[in-house]
């Protein structure tokens, strides 16, 4: 699967301090990329019906931890996967009377755009389930042959009951996950499955669906959970270094996968395959959490076609922790635009008008200590703030810093 075109990074001198994230699977601070290699995977998109405000807060987040790792001289090597077949976008088709595939390829097409225009760099695999469903046939069979797995008729399910360490993701009690387990997709009233949560790893032909050769699975094609592990293991191999995405990814999704990971490494991961999980906060809109289901969307595409610039929207989206929840707002976009003004303006200030005492390593060394501290944005938009207000197009230092770790060209 094609990405997209992918933005200048500026040089900057010297190197950052390693980055502190918060772990959700501990709760702990952690610098996870001890071996220099940053093995970064991100869920994507269910191209149905994409990107608004809360997607995007997601893929800045995480494309903020590419930059300040490359800042930091981190390898990093970044996947990412597409759900370019699942039940939401089958059902969205119908509904629409389009075709499944041509409605996947406009909504990705789309997504590449927004996230273009939002200055992600983009994944070095983009990897759609479609081309992928070798690597989970392969998986799934796995799976079955080491007894992980089993047969509800033409379905395969995972047996949860083979791996001890479930659960260690986000530590909920049987009560929380089989209230989100039914909520997001699972089947818990499956008759034949041996636990109410064991989840679907290869769905048997049905008429009217689109379907893939399994060979000794039959014809079929993939459950969600299972794609991510299979995608992660081949693209980038074990130990992930951050497996990241929105906090509803949690459970069942980032538990489940995470389990199907260490059911097939067999040790080859180290102890667990995942070093670190790192979640991005929900946005709400209107009283409630975005969501395609409730139709309260804010589009990347809507707000750059209504001439909102999108280093205005970036900004906007930087002015919140990633680990918070929070709800847009009118005014939220009006202060980022009036920020992004305001950068724009004192990097067009002629010498002249700038403050001579002004020191533009002090500006970077502040910024790149804000943002290794788990990201901390609010402190690093400050940094800049202030430079705004006393700094000018000779402090190129300061310039190449915002564009090269917060994504915002102010040229």
């Amino acid at each position: 699967m094609q990405s997209w075109p992918a933005p200048r990074i500026p040089e900057l001198p010297g190197r950052g301090p390693g980055l502190s994230l918060t772990d959700t699977a501990t709760g702990a601070r952690t610098e996870p990329t001890d071996d220099g290699v940053g093995r970064l995977y991100v869920c994507g998109i269910t191209p149905y019906d994409s990107t608004h405000l809360g997607h995007a807060f997601t893929y800045v987040t995480f494309d903020l931890i590419g930059r300040v790792w490359r800042d930091a001289g981190v390898d990093v090597r970044y996947a990412q996967n597409i759900t370019d077949v699942d039940d939401p976008l089958l059902e969205r088709a119908t509904e629409t009377g389009v075709d499944w595939r041509d409605l996947a390829d406009d909504q990705v097409d789309l997504f590449r755009g927004d996230m273009a225009a939002l200055r992600v760099i983009p994944p070095d695999h983009y990897v759609g389930v479609v081309e992928s469903i070798g690597l989970v046939v392969d998986a799934v069979e796995r799976l079955v042959e080491a007894g992980a797995a089993y047969r509800v008729d033409a379905d395969v399910y995972a047996d949860l009951s083979a791996d001890a360490a479930f659960g260690g993701v986000g530590h909920l009690d049987h009560t929380q996950m089989d209230e989100l387990f039914a909520e997001r997709g699972g089947d818990p009233e499956r008759p034949g499955k041996r636990h109410p949560l064991d989840p679907l790893l290869w769905r048997g032909r049905r008429d009217g669906e689109p379907h893939w050769d399994g060979r000794s699975l039959g014809e079929g094609r993939p459950g969600w959970h299972i794609e991510c592990a299979a995608i992660a293991a081949s693209h980038l191999g074990l130990p992930v270094t951050v497996q990241g995405g929105g906090t509803d990814l949690i459970f069942p999704h980032h538990e489940m996968s995470t389990s199907h990971l260490r059911l097939l490494s067999n040790g080859t991961g180290g102890s667990e395959p995942i070093r670190a999980f790192v979640h991005s906060g929900l946005v709400g809109y209107q009283g409630h959490k975005m969501s395609k289901s409730r139709g309260n969307l804010v589009f990347v595409s809507a707000l750059t076609a209504d001439g909102v610039a999108p280093g205005a929207i970036r900004l906007t989206l930087l002015a919140h922790h990633y680990r918070e929840d929070w709800e847009f707002t009118e005014a939220d976009l009006a202060a980022g635009a009036t920020r992004y003004q305001a950068w724009r303006s004192a990097a067009a200030r002629p010498a002249a008008d700038a403050d001579p005492d002004r020191d533009p390593a002090s500006v970077l060394h502040a910024l790149r200590a804000a943002l290794a501290d788990d990201l901390d944005t609010a402190a690093a938009l400050a940094v800049v703030d202030a430079w705004a207000r006393t700094g000018s197009a000779v402090d190129a230092v300061v310039i190449d810093a915002v564009d090269a770790l917060l994504g915002v060209d102010l040229r």
